[in-house]
């Protein structure tokens, strides 16, 4: 994931039509006009419209496969501690027409609403005549449009905060003023909607079965007897999702695949099997093997052997689930992301009996 470029300065102005976007303004919409959308990190904006909100996105997010057969899931937590999703990016948000209608309705009521250009300012009238009606440039920012390029092939974008970083400074990023983006291109910009960056959008987003691991026993264990551990390959599949901007014509789809699962015995007094405690998938996605009568005093390919009885509070027995996160987009690209774990916690009573008839 590249690092975020650091802001430009904002250019500043005599004109009062330069505020803060949090105060009212127009969306654009086929109309000139449409109430601002619930969008946000989720990705479930109807999006392709410029709203005063800095998060809302048309970026869709759908889970293609995995983690769809009940029970709840969780987030995944990366392994790579500094490794965050896009903290911003730019986005098509407004045809030629989408913005000369706000602007005409803006005309009629001047006193009453702005046209948000970047993440955090809004315009007003007089700034948005010169600069995408007239082609005049005031603020000596570098660009000007004329007649609000009607008849041409290509779109507004403007930058797009995520909601889950926009206390981040890097989320202040993407304040180039709303441009012009001709059709089937993306903006030559640190900050543009390339596959990668999609690729983190949706690997923030995926979301794993919270699935406990199969004991036996499976809640009082034995000092000195294994305990064995095991994950049904049915309730271990990868997990797919996939997200995709499409009026910029970019899309990616990441994949956590789970490739290892790792047992703290929530004890010193304890040994795992293997020593390592990090039990590896077996050919068929299954891990470890189910316990079957006769295996009491067999050592587990995968499991936990206790050596002390629990007093009062049961240990806690913690497994990790590692997964393995790679992503394909749009023209053919492709990468590996941060692996992903997720983890759950059994309480495990251990009682002090030296043999037992199974």
């Amino acid at each position: 994931m590249r690092l975020a470029a650091k802001a430009g300065a904002l250019v500043t102005v005599s004109l009062c039509a330069v505020v803060l976007s949090s105060t009212a303004a127009y969306a654009l919409g086929d109309d000139g006009i449409e109430p601002p959308s619930s969008g946000d990190a989720s990705g479930a904006a109807s999006g392709n419209t410029l709203t005063a909100s800095a998060t809302t996105t048309g970026i869709k997010v759908k889970q293609v496969s995995g983690g769809t057969s009940g029970g709840s899931t969780k987030s995944l937590a990366p392994v790579d501690p500094n490794w965050e999703p896009p903290a911003c990016w730019y986005e098509p948000v407004a045809t030629p027409q989408q913005l000369k209608s706000a602007v005409d309705r803006l005309k009629k009521n001047p006193n009453e609403n702005l046209v948000p250009v970047t993440p955090t300012l809004s315009w007003g009238e007089e700034l948005m005549v010169d600069h995408y009606e007239k082609g005049q440039d005031n603020t000596d920012s570098g660009f000007s449009y004329k007649n609000y390029n009607l008849g041409k092939k290509g779109m507004f974008w403007r930058g797009v905060v995520n909601k889950n970083r926009e206390d981040d400074p890097e989320s202040a990023a993407c304040e180039r003023n709303l441009f012009w983006q001709n059709s089937n291109t993306l903006p030559a910009d640190d900050h543009a909607p390339t596959p990668d960056v999609l690729a983190g959008y949706a690997y923030d987003k995926i979301n794993v079965p919270q699935t406990e691991v199969e004991l036996k026993p499976s809640v009082r264990s034995t000092v000195n007897l294994p305990t064995w551990v095991w994950l049904d390959k049915a309730a271990f599949k990868e997990v797919k999702v996939r997200a995709e901007l499409p009026d910029a014509g970019v899309w990616a789809e990441t994949t956590a695949k789970p490739v290892a699962l790792h047992l703290n015995p929530g004890t010193e007094d304890a040994e795992t099997y293997p020593a390592s405690g990090d039990c590896a998938i077996n050919d068929d996605g299954s891990i470890g093997t189910p316990y079957t009568k006769g295996d009491a005093r067999r050592t587990p390919p995968c499991g936990i052997r206790y050596l002390r009885a629990t007093t009062g509070a049961p240990y806690q027995l913690k497994a990790s689930i590692t997964w393995q996160i790679s992503w394909e987009g749009s023209g053919g690209a492709q990468g590996d992301l941060p692996d992903g774990t997720f983890e759950t916690t059994q309480a495990m009573t251990v009682q002090e009996i030296q043999s037992v008839n199974r």
